[in-house]
């Protein structure tokens, strides 16, 4: 189960997550962040994991996303700290060549 309590100033939406972010709780976390982005432009977007319990493999991927799209978090706890400082961009870097003439290639984190 996963708990999201939203709060909101001019200038930020926070959300404060409790409990597991795994499983169908994942889409929902989703499903509610298009919402908001969709209706609210220009604010600074916080979202606080202090007090998730379980982060699993699909919620780190949109951890992953929701942080290229803007989020910032906040965590407590060693796990959830060294899960957040090394998340994976969604985004492929820019295009560089391999050492030949006319060959591109993506790089990926």
């Amino acid at each position: 189960m996963l708990k999201i309590t939203k709060s909101s100033t001019v200038n930020e939406e926070r959300w404060t997550l409790c409990g597991q972010l795994s499983g169908p709780w994942v889409a929902e976390l989703r499903s509610n962040w298009d919402q908001l982005r969709d209706r609210s432009q220009g604010r600074r977007y916080v979202i606080d994991l202090s007090d998730v319990t379980l982060i699993d493999e699909r919620a780190e991927g949109l951890l992953g996303e929701l942080k290229d799209e803007g989020a910032e978090f906040v965590a407590k706890g060693v796990y959830n700290r060294h899960l957040l400082e090394n998340l994976k961009s969604t985004e492929p870097r820019p295009l560089r060549t391999n050492g030949r003439a006319g060959h591109r290639r993506f790089e990926t984190s």
